[in-house]
């Protein structure tokens, strides 16, 4: 390791004699610790504590090309707080780890710095074996009285780990939209039309009409909705007649539109995007607004797709928890809205796993890739695969709301509802990780032992001395916690 200037560098060693570095910055925004790498696939995991308060210390990667970060922490006085994060850049050739800080006062310490390589192909096995262990479970059925040579058939009715798409109103009026939607999907939000600035444009003027069509289309093809959302915390997203009022009309105003659209769509919904972006603003939160009857799921961006956004780091997420929980306000989840251009899945895994602390509900709810229609596809695969692996990970909703001058940022169709390479990825995943039929015999027991994905399911059951009749059986397979659950479906033949 080695100071770069300006910093001073210092090595020292515990009573334990564990050997460790101080670095004292002098000037704005110094690099302060480097180590040379050859190899740009990385995972990292470091330790830091500072001299006094906290501080904000990042692991910046400086390659070729430029910069990039590799995770952040907040270190504290008093205690080691570790950093986890990781790199993936498609290149080779050198590359710098320096740990950076904005703080020009306090001492940062340093210490057990661990850089682990990997390639694609381990990284694409370990999300299968993640996906495996995570997402299934063995079941054995039993045919009692039949014993063996019993057929068994199986069909998977829903699955536990939804994969949706956002739709927007062109829906309503574009019946090929509709087939497209409703023969793929289970789950979806609406892009626009429960957001405050649609359901009440003017003061006092609600109009629930559109996302009140939207919700009866969804009921009647049994799709569930996420809600979303309840308020936007970004200035620029407010009404002009939201922007004008004083504080105590907009408490007033938030208030009537809390009660309004939440107990218009109660019992309907399965969550709620309450709180949208509100670790990047505060307009809400300026105004010393309490959402204490609302389901609080918060939805941010940059928390997982933009390691260099310090402001929504996972810390700043969970602080921002902390803070909410500590009032009062429950129960909470965390949306992360997933907006990539180029997906570094290291960061994005250790993200997850530092959130998953919280032990609340994670969804991606506004899944897109912005880039090349050649790389879409396969960083879209990436990214599915990742948070499908991970079972802090309870459901993602890919936002590609249709419309006919392009979605927002990825479609998944064109306009004829003819799949694009994206669309693609999305169907071969529905059905690598869903069980539209599987069929099998008892062995001399009578068992017939599979391994299935999370959800609910269908089997029927045949034999020779049943004839022409058969036994039809619902069951659940669910997750336990445990790497391998054996349940026993005992079917009478």
């Amino acid at each position: 390791m080695g100071a770069i200037w300006p910093s001073e560098v210092e090595a020292r060693r515990s009573k334990s004699s564990n050997a460790y570095i101080v670095a004292r910055v002098k000037d704005d925004n110094d690099m302060i610790v480097s180590r040379r790498r050859s190899t740009w696939r990385r995972t990292c995991c470091t330790h830091f504590l500072v001299s006094d308060g906290s501080a904000d210390v990042a692991a910046v990667f400086k390659t070729p090309t430029g910069s990039k970060h590799a995770g952040w922490v907040t270190a504290k006085a008093g205690c080691w707080s570790m950093l986890k994060g990781g790199l993936t850049v498609d290149a080779s050739g050198p590359a710098v780890l320096y740990f950076e800080s904005y703080d020009t006062v306090v001492d940062i310490l340093a210490d057990s710095t661990s850089l682990q390589p990997f390639t694609q192909e381990e990284w694409r096995s370990h999300q299968d074996q993640s996906i495996e262990k995570t997402r299934k479970s063995k079941v054995k059925h039993q045919a009692v009285d039949a014993q063996a040579n019993t057929t068994v058939s199986i069909v998977q009715k829903n699955s536990n780990f939804p994969i949706g798409v956002a739709i927007n109103k062109n829906i309503l009026s574009n019946m090929a939209y509709q087939n497209w939607f409703t023969s793929k999907f289970k789950v979806t939000a609406f892009e626009d039309e429960m957001k405050w600035y649609s359901t009440e444009y003017s003061q006092v003027r609600e109009d629930y009409s559109v996302p009140d069509a939207m919700l009866q289309l969804t009921k009647s093809n049994g799709i569930s909705v996420r809600g979303h959302n309840v308020f936007w915390d970004d200035p620029q997203r407010q009404t002009k007649w939201v922007q004008s009022l004083s504080t105590d009309e907009l408490r007033t105003a938030a208030e009537a539109r809390i009660n309004s659209i939440m107990k218009r769509y109660s019992g309907q919904l399965i969550a709620w995007d309450v709180v949208n972006e509100n670790i990047h603003h505060s307009f809400f939160e300026r105004n010393n607004l309490d959402g204490n009857n609302c389901l609080l799921f918060l939805n941010e961006y940059n928390t997982l797709e933009i390691e260099s956004d310090g402001a929504s780091s996972p810390a700043k997420y969970l602080a921002k928890i902390n803070d909410i929980q500590s009032a009062g306000h429950l129960p909470l989840a965390i949306g992360l809205q997933g907006h990539f251009h180029t997906p570094n899945l290291a960061y994005m895994r250790s993200a997850i796993d530092q959130l998953a602390a919280a032990k609340l509900p994670i969804w991606l709810t506004e899944l897109d890739v912005s880039n090349s229609p050649d790389l879409q596809a396969r960083y879209l695969d990436q990214i599915i695969r990742e948070a499908q692996g991970h079972p802090a990970v309870n459901g993602i909703v890919i936002w590609s709301a249709w419309r006919p001058t392009g979605c927002y940022q990825m479609c998944l169709t064109d306009n004829d509802f003819r799949n694009l390479p994206t669309g693609d990825v999305v169907d071969n995943i529905i059905k690598e990780f869903s069980l539209n039929k599987l069929s099998g015999t008892t062995d001399a027991n009578g068992y017939l032992e599979v391994s299935l994905f999370h959800g609910e399911y269908e089997v029927t059951v045949s034999h020779p001395k049943m004839g022409d009749s058969s036994v039809l059986q619902s069951f659940k397979v669910a997750s336990t916690g445990f790497f391998q659950q054996t349940l026993n479906v005992t079917v009478v033949a």
